[in-house]
């Protein structure tokens, strides 16, 4: 017998079950009669009473604000080991009235959706899905949900030192939610969003039904690339797309003091036009001396897709006020790129990459918003004397243009911002208003409006939303993150969110409450 026709016996043995009249009414009991109904699938369940219980739910809480014995606890977490589990894990669990499902890869939603609710709920959590198959002659490779970035970054170089792929420099941020929630990296510029460079998906949907590209349709292979893939099913695995990668490239991390507000305000108008190979962020954190006094520092990081000196020429004819010199230059192979934007900077072997429990979990709170048109020099002093009275406070802007602006077509959501604006704060326990206060700087003074917020509701997605960040995936020119941390954030593209999300147009729109973007979420 086929695994397929396998498979579809026990889904309808499974569901004659669940219409039988003697189903129990207990959520557990109901549930662990469906899940035991096959004792060949041992499906890994745990409830509040299992001795693993805790050190499960625990290992993928990616924000220390959601560890607290105060966040509500899933009844029940159910860890599929393959795909015919997890389709029998999501029938069952519809048996459950009034219990939500929440689905998650690697538990970097920045508010938490992935592994929480105030309604009773359930977690189907993937790490046990985490296979990467690369197939170097197809140019492609294979990644279940439940993988992380570094293992598919691993595992790409591991056959070839030629490709990569285009996604966030977080390496424990779970692949299943950083591309359906439209994540990015340092090669956005060159080569998109993650979401752009996905050829195929296999989805189990509501009814507990697998479907392809083929099966879906191209209406939900287009929405659940980028619009959340909780919100239309559970992602089993993408098909994704390798792009080539030069023998060498260079990064640079760089601390601008002097003349700090006039460069990132040059910044603004060059960034989205720079060669698409070139990515050249800006970090804004705040220092104290050794007397407590607080400023404000500039951080130019960037990677660029070749050797230093076309870089060095380059920044030559488009940005020399920065003054980039060699020495501060780095020349490194694609994947010690990964590496050291995963702050491993001591000569690590990309076998760290493998690792996934994070170095550390703040506390953190995240909102992010679009800049459509330069900041002025008076407002971004005014954010700077704001900013330096929030404790552990961060900005991070990142530049679209390039492939980003290419992206779009007759449906009119092309992606016309200029960059991304990240506002993070860390050891944010009580943080209902920690995204507020740089308005306050920029509101009044910039008449144009520069920075906007997109909500879910075509066909113009342009109203403020000031309890939602909402990523839109349009022809723009850049996107500015804000933040704050007490270590520098070094995610470049989206996390792994479990919320709805409408894409219009040509664009993903996606609501996620406020939430953490960082150049490195929409981390999982």
């Amino acid at each position: 017998m086929s695994s397929s026709s396998s498979a579809t016996l026990v889904l309808v043995s499974i569901l004659l079950f669940a219409i039988s009249p003697g189903t129990s009414s207990s959520i557990h009991k109901n549930l662990f009669r469906c899940l035991s109904f096959n004792s060949t699938l041992s499906i890994p369940i745990y409830t509040s009473n299992s001795s693993l219980y805790t050190s499960i739910l625990q290992s993928y809480i990616r924000n220390g604000r959601f560890s607290s014995t105060s966040t509500p606890k899933p009844q029940l977490i159910i860890t599929p080991l393959n795909q015919l589990q997890l389709q029998v894990a999501m029938i069952c669990s519809r048996l459950i009235h009034g219990v939500q499902i929440r689905v998650r890869s690697g538990g970097h939603d920045y508010e938490g959706l992935s592994y929480m609710s105030d309604l009773p709920f359930l977690i189907i959590d993937l790490f046990n899905l985490n296979s990467v198959s690369v197939d170097i002659e197809d140019e492609s490779a294979w990644v279940e949900a439940g993988a992380t970035l570094g293992e598919v970054y691993y595992r790409i170089a591991e056959k070839s030192s030629t490709y990569g792929f285009p996604a966030g420099s977080c390496p424990t941020v779970g692949v299943g939610g950083h591309i359906s929630g439209g994540g990015f990296g340092l090669m956005l510029r060159k080569f998109g969003l993650a979401a752009d460079n996905i050829i195929d998906a296999h989805i189990i949907n509501a009814d507990g039904k697998f479907l392809d590209r083929e099966s879906m349709g191209e209406d939900l292979f287009w929405a659940i690339r980028g619009g959340g893939g909780a919100s239309f099913g559970v992602i089993v695995s993408w098909k994704i797309k390798l792009v080539p990668v030069p023998p060498t490239v260079t990064v640079f991390e760089i601390i601008r003091s002097s003349n700090a507000t006039a460069l990132v305000h040059k910044w603004q108008s060059v960034a989205d036009k720079l060669d698409k190979n070139l990515f050249l962020g800006v970090i804004i954190e705040v220092n104290s001396n050794h007397e407590g006094k607080r400023s404000v520092e500039v951080i130019f990081h960037s990677m660029y897709l070749g050797g230093v000196e076309k870089l060095l020429q380059l920044m030559e004819l488009q940005f020399p006020e920065l003054e980039l010199k060699r020495e501060e230059c780095l020349e490194l192979s694609w994947i010690k790129s990964v590496l050291y934007f995963a702050n491993f900077r001591n000569g690590e072997s990309p076998n760290v990459l493998l690792q996934r429990i994070p170095g550390s979990i703040p506390a953190s709170k995240f909102k992010s918003d679009y800049v459509m048109e330069p900041i002025s020099i008076k407002a971004l002093e005014g954010l700077w004397k704001i900013l330096v009275q929030v404790e552990e406070s961060m900005l991070i802007f990142t530049p679209y243009g390039g492939r980003m602006k290419s992206v779009g077509g007759s449906g009119g959501n092309r992606r016309r911002k200029r960059f991304r604006l990240l506002r993070q704060r860390d050891r944010a326990q009580s943080v209902g208003s920690v995204a507020s206060p740089p308005y306050a700087a920029h509101t009044a003074p910039v008449s144009v409006g520069p920075a906007q917020s997109y909500a879910s509701t075509p066909p113009q997605p342009k109203a403020v939303v000031s309890s939602s960040i909402v990523l839109s995936r349009g022809d723009g020119r850049a996107v500015v993150e804000t933040g704050s941390s007490s270590g520098r954030v070094r995610e470049t593209g989206t996390e792994d969110y479990s919320s709805t999300g409408t894409r219009t147009g040509d664009g993903v729109v996606h609501r996620i409450g406020i939430s953490r973007g960082v150049v490195g979420s929409v981390d999982d």
